[in-house]
């Protein structure tokens, strides 16, 4: 094995660690809602994640070339670059997840501490204007598609079907939302699975391995299975905090809220948007809770989320910086 090629493992090894993480905190968001509704299993839920995140992520790689090229410049910065954007990924949704199932967007930590990471590698000529244009119009896309979305579908919904019986309703929208919930599954793979299959090739070009940015099949298989891997595992809290403890969801609340959000991510996608899907799916939730009564969305726990999102892009970006500076030091 090439001596540059052992000095590059623990870097490669600690994005699996953040991929694994996002399975762990971020990939729950997708089947929080089917699972609340007792439409599916945890344990059948977790399997469709895992499938259909999978099949998400090689679905495309327009997202993961933004990560990889367009947010930080890659001709001045190296491989403890990306290793400290990860730990910084790490030790902040780790945090957020024991500290109370809050969940947070690792679309805004990935972005957060590669900036913060390449600040302290390069100073500010490193940022890209390419990929943080995308980056923002990720962020209309998630707070008010989602918002709009999942209230105008429930809307519309409720238009259509308010003389239906409620028994009936709830067989009907409990069949469909598996085909919802798989779509948001699918699409969360489309876009945040991509993501740090684009910081994994990254790290491959600057440690030499690839001689430019193309995606390898297997970089997208190892990093889909990983985030698997972390859904299969834990992600319990946050499919409570999504699920039951933000408002109260039947099967055709989960299916407008899973529709709107995958519609919505899907779309980002196809133009290698990068957005954040917990975003997504939480603002898609809340406008579908906003349909029945203003009240009816725990707007507490809809501040802890919002707090959370906030504090992503210092914080992240904070012990980003930190870490690179501190690897600089010692390496």
């Amino acid at each position: 094995m090439p001596e540059h090629l052992w000095s590059l493992l623990p870097v490669l090894f600690v994005i699996l660690a953040a991929e694994f993480v996002n399975g762990w905190t971020d990939a729950p968001n997708a089947i929080a809602t089917v699972v609340s509704t007792r439409v599916l299993s945890p344990s059948q839920a977790v399997i469709m994640a895992t499938v259909l995140n999978t099949f998400g992520a090689f679905s495309g790689t327009a997202v993961a070339a933004t990560i990889g090229k367009g947010i930080v410049d890659p001709s001045v910065i190296n491989v403890t670059t990306v290793a400290a954007a990860m730990l910084g990924i790490i030790c902040w949704s780790s945090l957020a997840y024991y500290a109370g199932g809050i969940p947070t967007s690792e679309s805004h930590a990935l972005v957060a501490g590669l900036a913060g990471a390449g600040l302290a590698t390069a100073g500010p000529s490193v940022l890209l204007w390419e990929g943080w244009s995308k980056v923002l119009i990720g962020l209309v896309f998630s707070t008010f598609l989602g918002f709009i979305g999942g209230l105008g579908i429930m809307t519309l919904l409720c238009r259509l079907l308010h003389r239906s019986k409620p028994g009936i309703m709830r067989s009907v929208f409990g069949r469909l939302q598996i085909f919802s919930a798989a779509f948001m599954a699918f699409s969360h793979g489309s876009n945040d699975g991509q993501k740090f299959i684009g910081v994994f090739t990254l790290a491959l070009v600057l440690g030499g391995i690839l001689p430019e940015f193309n995606v390898p099949v297997w970089v997208i298989l190892l990093c889909a299975v990983t985030m698997g891997v972390g859904t299969a595992i834990g992600g319990w809290k946050i499919i409570r905090t999504m699920g039951i403890r933000l408002t109260k969801l039947e099967p055709i609340h989960g299916f407008s809220a899973e529709t709107s959000a995958g519609a919505v991510i899907e779309l980002a996608s196809r133009f290698g948007i990068p957005l954040s899907t917990t975003h997504t799916i939480s603002t898609s939730i809340m406008g579908v809770g906003a349909t029945r009564r203003f009240s009816a969305v725990r707007w507490g726990v809809a501040g802890e989320i919002v707090t959370a999102w906030i504090l992503t892009f210092p914080v992240c970006g904070l012990i980003s910086f930190l870490a690179a500076k501190a690897i600089s030091y010692f390496y």
